[in-house]
């Protein structure tokens, strides 16, 4: 092989792997690589039983993760997703309890906390597109207002979810584990949603508005479309974290707001919009919650996992950047 086609060959395959294109792929990488690691640390994670438990545990934050993906994909940030989730759980459970708890009233509830999720966005959508409020203060301005909501709707934590929706969601369905299906159909959207114009025209919103405007582009609308999936993907996580608690608790996401933006990050996806995938979202969420495994496992004493687990986040966080520079 000559100089020339050796140059060729690696510039073909640098194309190939070039995350200005493929922004996530330093997030797969680290993903495997703390997977690897969590598998030495502990071997019985590598289970098929223990993969399982790990991905519903991780469920709801990939979905808040791929939800948060399209508001920053457009230059925005939805800080009230945390509150979202309460709203969505608490008035879930409030319905299915009132109608009685059957078959007829889990469904109610499900597509009524659906509803609830993106009516959260379209509000946050109207006061950042169309009253042009800053999307960090508007969105941190609702989420009060979502918080106070769900807790005047449940000012106690504990109102049981039914029988038959915690344990259908706990169960296989054709000898596959109800959560599996859950993660299937996250990824058959985002693949649909990334061949839509709606992506492409999301990514020329975030890289520079005003030109998004001068083209025609339909911006406000756009963006209350992003904020809209925002808060369907943060009712779908509310209805999984139900599935999990079974019972309803009017702080159940106060602490997922941050952690949905920092999977975002570690996904590859700049915060100033433009560029990035819910691809990466979804590894930065598995990154967030192996990094937590790891930290466990290595025998951290109690009082210094925080800051272990804040110093790696920040160390996944710089790698990426520098990575993405060069």
């Amino acid at each position: 092989m000559t100089n020339g086609q050796r140059n060729s060959a690696i510039s073909s395959l640098w194309k190939r792997i070039d995350i200005t294109r493929r922004p996530y792929l330093p997030a797969i990488a680290v993903s495997l690589l703390l997977f690897a690691l969590n598998g030495f640390l502990q071997p019985k994670t590598l289970r098929p039983v223990s993969i399982f438990a790990d991905i519903s545990t991780y469920l709801p934050l990939i979905l808040l993760a791929v939800g948060q993906t399209y508001v920053v994909l457009a230059s925005d940030i939805d800080l009230s997703v945390g509150s979202s989730i309460s709203l969505v759980n608490v008035v879930t459970v409030s319905v299915m309890a009132g109608l009685g708890g059957g078959s007829g009233a889990i469904l109610a509830g499900i597509l009524v906390g659906l509803l609830v999720g993106m009516g959260c966005g379209a509000v946050n959508g109207f006061c950042v597109a169309v009253l042009r409020f800053q999307p960090i203060v508007a969105t941190f301005a609702s989420g009060i207002v979502f918080a106070g909501l769900a807790l005047w709707i449940l000012p106690q934590a504990g109102l049981a979810a039914p029988d038959a929706y915690w344990e259908t969601y706990g169960e296989n369905l054709a000898g596959i584990p109800f959560v599996i299906w859950v993660l299937a159909g996250l990824a058959l959207i985002v693949v649909w949603v990334a061949k839509l114009v709606f992506l492409r025209s999301l990514l020329a919103v975030g890289g520079n508005m005003q030109s998004a405007y001068q083209s025609g582009l339909p911006v406000p609308r756009l963006r209350i479309g992003a904020f809209m999936i925002c808060g369907l993907f943060a009712a779908i996580s509310a209805l999984c974290l139900t599935g999990d608690t079974a019972s309803g608790d009017p702080l159940l996401g106060a602490k997922m707001t941050l952690g949905s933006v920092a999977a975002v990050v570690l996904g590859g996806t700049a915060l100033s919009g433009g560029r990035g995938s819910p691809v990466g979202s979804i590894f930065g969420a598995v990154i967030l919650g192996l990094i937590g495994s790891v930290v466990f496992f290595a025998g951290v004493p109690f009082e210094y996992q925080n800051l272990v687990q804040g110093l790696i986040v920040l160390a996944a966080l710089a790698g990426g950047v520098t990575v993405a520079r060069r």
